[in-house]
């Protein structure tokens, strides 16, 4: 997430508390009490360097960028400290005289409130509400549901089993007509706490199949292209960001010799592993995971990728936040081979996304858009011949944050749609 303000760019930084407090009518067994979330804006390099080991000496997790080593001047992260860390963090701020405010005085408080609170009214499937966020449990039901009702479009599928021995559901959109098709992959949940990447993976999937038969361009695009939509990539962290911590991110692998649970599942993938923007550290929230593929999830995805390679024609994987659509490379500054096709793609996405509710996104190449990182899925599947391949971040830049409120559905899934709607007819075509 990248967002200016005057000529500086903003810093965000996140520490999450691993102590909980007694509580009965509080999301999370009031874990989050008197936490807050704090901007801070570096000026110089400097400032910025000194900051990073502030964050090292509080355990701060980042949560833009995802990588302590990248915090300098003209980036962006957000920050959510515990009690005793946001008291050490503000005085050490106030006495350099580095420009911040806090964005949410009490992190429990915004949960707490009826526009961040999940609506849990269970409805039967065939009202299933696409404007809520879902449980992993009701996102399986509504996959075989889906699988049950448009038996002639949509086929349901695993891939294999996650850490914690969860099915690793696919569906497959598309209209059987016994001949050759090129494919597109769409995952979403790759990181447990963003929540508005699986939405928009159901809304995409009702989208497509209800519309199949009055839009002329949804017809083409399923009687021409297999699409396979993932909603929930890392099922244990997604899990576990309902039930115990809302900002987990990782996957739930344990590690021998170690308190410290899960993995980025972006960082993990055999492509330039280890490299920049990615931790040895088991803590971190950016660990890259003691060998490429160690993540049960990671592997089983990546090889059904590999033996689809020669039909998919794009990856696309949803995260948040930021407001951005990026594409190869993460992990160094060269161009891609194929950047004029790619770029024009995302350039036409970015101006459909905007068509709708006017929202502002940028577009590039992750590591100078964002910011280098290595062994994402993005690289990797580009690295296998996947010719178009990208990330993108989802509403917002930075006001909610991961807790983009259920209001804001519609319109992210409604503008995102036209997005993928945009790059899916893209790559029926010829680039040269």
């Amino acid at each position: 997430m990248v967002r200016t303000q005057g000529t500086h760019h903003i810093f965000l930084l996140g520490l999450i508390s691993w102590t909980s407090s007694a509580g009965h009518c509080h999301l999370y067994n009031n874990r989050y009490v008197g936490e807050k979330v704090i901007r801070i804006f570096p000026k110089s390099d400097k400032e910025a360097d000194e900051l990073r080991n502030v964050y090292h000496q509080l355990q701060v997790d980042l949560w833009q960028p995802s990588s302590i080593s990248h915090v300098m001047k003209d980036t962006v992260s957000d920050v959510h400290t515990s009690i005793n860390s946001s008291h050490a963090l503000l005085s050490y701020l106030t006495k350099m005289k580095i420009k911040h405010r806090i964005l949410v005085n009490n992190v429990q408080k915004m949960l707490d409130s009826q526009e961040f609170r999940p609506r849990r009214k269970r409805r039967s499937l065939k009202k299933y509400n696409y404007e809520e966020y879902h449980p992993l449990n009701e996102i399986e039901s509504w996959m075989f549901f889906m699988n049950k009702t448009y038996s002639d479009l949509v086929y349901i599928f695993s891939v294999g089993k996650s850490y914690e021995g969860r099915q690793l559901f696919v569906l497959k959109l598309g209209k059987d007509t016994q001949s050759y098709k090129k494919a597109i992959w769409i995952d979403c949940g790759i990181h447990a706490r963003e929540w508005i990447g699986p939405a928009f993976c159901q809304w995409f999937v009702k989208e497509a199949v209800s519309s199949y038969k009055k839009d002329p361009a949804m017809r083409k695009i399923l009687n021409l292209l297999d699409i396979y939509v993932m909603p929930v990539f890392n099922v244990d962290g997604y899990h576990f960001s309902w039930h115990s911590d809302r900002f987990w991110r990782k996957t739930r692998s344990k590690h021998r010799g170690c308190h410290c649970h899960g993995v980025d599942a972006n960082r993990n993938w055999k492509v330039h592993w280890s490299d920049e923007g990615a931790s040895l550290n088991p803590c971190d929230n950016n660990y890259c995971g003691p060998f490429p593929e160690s993540e049960p999830e990671v592997k089983a995805v990546a090889q059904f990728l590999y033996r689809q390679r020669k039909h998919i024609r794009a990856y696309l994987s949803f995260h948040a936040y930021a407001q951005m659509i990026l594409y190869p490379y993460s992990y160094q500054y060269n161009a891609i081979p194929n950047l004029s096709c790619v770029e024009l793609a995302a350039n036409n996405a970015v101006l459909a996304i905007r068509s709708a509710y006017g929202t502002r996104y940028k577009h590039g190449p992750a590591s100078t858009t964002l910011y280098l990182t290595s062994g994402s899925s993005m690289d990797w599947a580009y690295s296998k011949g996947i010719p178009y391949s990208y990330a993108f971040e989802l509403r917002d830049t930075g006001h909610y944050g991961f807790l983009l409120p259920e209001s804001l559905i519609r319109p992210t899934c409604t503008e995102t749609m036209l997005a993928v709607k945009n790059i899916t007819m893209h790559i029926l075509k010829k680039c040269h």
